[in-house]
């Protein structure tokens, strides 16, 4: 009932939430990375779709971010 997934230097846990309807879900990742543009580049070399609200740029706080959906509607937001 819990997962955890590392690559390089990046580790995400995840657990078990059976009441969950993905449908309804409005859940929400922030993933930071030093190399934001690499990144965004590879999604887009991986056809990996980008929110139609999250391509890449800098937002009014300073911090330059992107977003996907994952497959259950979960907004990973990168910055």
């Amino acid at each position: 009932e819990y997962l955890m997934m590392k690559k390089d230097q990046i580790e995400i846990h995840f657990f078990l939430f059976k009441d969950l309807n993905p449908k309804e879900n409005y859940g929400m990742v922030y993933i930071r990375t030093n190399q934001i543009e690499q990144l965004y580049q590879r999604f887009i070399d991986d056809k990996i779709a980008i929110h139609p609200n999250g391509k890449l740029e800098t937002k009014p706080w300073g911090q330059k971010e992107f977003s996907i959906l994952d497959p259950d509607n979960n907004l990973l937001t990168f910055g």
